[in-house]
């Protein structure tokens, strides 16, 4: 249940921050819910990933839809992905998941360290 939690939080807070922040925000996000919801670091990192993932996904297949695919089709041949329209919102995705999953996986990192003694 705390993964399924998780994974929504990081794609709602990513989303929000998104709006208004750049595009590395989305590793903030994965951060503060990491923070937020214990998890083992794998679990969090899996969480951030999938969240992350989903949202640019969705975000960049809906994006491609509204414009015809004309953008993604020209993106895609510049880049060396063929002209494939799908393989670019997949990579798309899999670059921000990377970011998400990565800054979940510190927050669980920082959440799971010892306090320091003086």
């Amino acid at each position: 249940m705390k993964f399924l939690a998780a994974t929504i939080l990081s794609a709602l807070m990513a989303f929000l921050l998104g709006l208004w922040l750049p595009w590395w925000s989305i590793a903030i996000a994965g951060f503060l819910i990491a923070l937020l919801v214990h998890q083992r670091a794998g679990k969090a990192f899996l969480s951030g990933f999938l969240g992350i993932f989903l949202l640019w996904g969705i975000i960049a297949w809906w994006i491609d839809i509204k414009n015809e695919g004309i953008l993604s089709h020209r993106i895609a041949g510049v880049l060396p992905l063929g002209g494939n329209s799908f393989l670019l919102i997949f990579v798309t995705a899999l670059i921000g998941a990377l970011v998400g999953g990565l800054g979940a996986l510190s927050g669980s990192y920082l959440r799971s360290s010892p306090p320091t003694r003086k």
